[in-house]
């Protein structure tokens, strides 16, 4: 008997279920989940940088795996490799004094020779992991082209402070057209941490410098950052999840806030972002997966850096109905809020602010102004309930009270069922249906019971 017909035969015994395991639905949701991101990173550019530390990790091969899945779902990858460990490693055995100025590396010639030496070695075991394609392996069938060259042009550091530099050098310029055209055939570009001058010369550059100016160079919609530990506040501990550019520059200027390790990294990340690239990402690499975790989920576990905030919030407009309508509409169904049809909040979304995380809306809230009473109504104030967490709440009415100043608005009143204290808790007072506009009385619903709580604004 083949399987298909056990399965029949098992199925019509009633010995199959139809519903899936918890473990299967947790899988599907997590793949419908992460779709919009599959649809917005096909065909864009990702800059990925890491240290030569991940390839002695015993987790490297499935960091391998996880770039193959970004190339074949779409993704346009360069990767750009360290090699310290492995320099230094090289110099040991020859006995060479390593010498650093100011968090660089003083490259003689006997070091440039381990430099060549290394790179190459590194380069060789990542392609050969790459081109892997055993059929029990994530590999199977990917059939991954890598392309490597001198598409790094530098130039020497020269003398700095009175430390001749020597073969340490910085870049000058890179061949984006040349990259361009390798990542159009579908390949992955590698590049080394060398660079390459007109005279002939090579260079030993720092591998991050290479990748935020190759992800500069492209217009490249992400950087990513493969670190050894995760971005944190020192004094909460505290992963910084995401940041704004001037956000994190004031955190430089502040000593002791972040770990030392931490501020090199940061600053190739606001340098980045300032200079063209969409989004930066530091992410710890040591966490198996953590790639594809932070950019197929909404949340992520990295530190997102970039020119604005990742969470906005906002006036709503037309586009936003249908998330409005995904938020409210389970609230509305346990009678938490009063139903709303798709033509009222099309009709009223002028009056209607959200808060919006990557596309997502979050959490959302009506202010209807009464200009006769130089009164508003807080309505409809809603938060998804995995995001009820950091003062979600606290900041929607606020900044809902800044606009009832703007608009002259004297007293906010709101009708709640289910959130009295809450609101209490803000300044809010228990008032009668009387003290409503007369407009909003003669729509107040006595069945509903909705208790009314009015807020001084104080406006003269």
């Amino acid at each position: 008997m083949n399987a298909c017909e056990n399965l029949l035969r098992k199925k019509r015994k009633g010995k199959v279920e139809n519903n899936p395991s918890p473990d299967h639905s947790s899988f599907v949701s997590w793949f419908r989940d992460s779709t919009p991101y599959i649809h917005a990173h096909r065909g864009r550019t990702f800059v990925v940088s890491f240290g030569g530390e991940a390839l002695a990790d015993g987790l490297f091969a499935n960091l391998v795996h996880d770039f193959a899945l970004l190339n074949s779902l779409g993704i346009r990858l360069v990767l750009v490799h360290g090699a310290r460990p492995q320099v230094e490693q090289r110099l040991n055995l020859r006995a060479c004094q390593m010498r650093y100025f100011n968090g660089l590396r003083v490259t003689d010639a006997a070091a440039l020779e381990c430099v060549k030496e290394a790179v190459g070695i590194v380069r060789v075991e990542i392609e050969a992991l790459l081109s892997m394609g055993l059929a029990n392996s994530p590999m199977a069938g990917a059939r991954i082209r890598v392309a490597s060259g001198n598409f790094v042009v530098a130039k020497p550091l020269g003398v700095r402070d009175g430390v001749d530099f020597g073969h340490t050098g910085e870049v000058r310029r890179v061949d984006a057209e040349g990259i361009r055209a390798q990542l159009d055939q579908g390949d992955i570009v590698l590049l080394s941490p060398i660079g390459y001058s007109p005279t002939g010369e090579v260079f030993n550059l720092g591998a991050e410098e290479v990748a935020t100016s190759v992800a500069v160079a492209l217009r490249a919609e992400k950087l990513v950052l493969l670190i050894e530990q995760d971005c944190a506040n020192l004094t909460d501990g505290s992963p910084i999840r995401q940041i704004t550019t001037d956000e994190a520059e004031n955190l430089l200027d502040r000593n002791g806030l972040l770990a030392e390790e931490s501020i090199p990294h940061l600053k190739s990340a606001v340098n980045a972002c300032r200079r063209g690239v969409l989004r930066t990402h530091l992410i710890n690499r040591r966490i198996d997966g953590a790639a594809l975790l932070e950019l197929f989920t909404r949340d992520g576990l990295g530190t997102l850096v970039s020119l604005s905030p990742f969470e906005t919030m906002r006036q709503a407009d037309i586009k936003d109905v249908g998330g409005i309508l995904e938020l409210i509409v389970p609230l509305e169904n346990q009678g938490i809020l009063v139903k709303r049809s798709r033509e009222h909040l099309e009709t009223e979304i002028s009056t209607y602010s959200v808060i919006e995380r990557d596309g997502m809306i979050l959490g959302c809230a009506a202010l209807h102004h009464y200009p006769q009473e130089s009164a508003g109504e807080l309505a409809c104030l809603a938060l998804r309930e995995e995001y009820r967490g950091d003062n979600r709440g606290e900041r929607l009415l606020e900044y809902l009270e800044a606009k009832a100043h703007g608009l002259g608005i004297k007293k906010l009143f709101v009708l709640t069922t289910q959130t009295t204290h809450w609101f209490r808790e803000h300044g809010f007072e228990f008032a009668r249906v009387a003290s409503l506009p007369p407009t909003r009385q003669a729509r107040y619903n006595p069945q509903r019971n909705s208790k009314i709580l009015v807020k001084d604004l104080g406006n003269s």
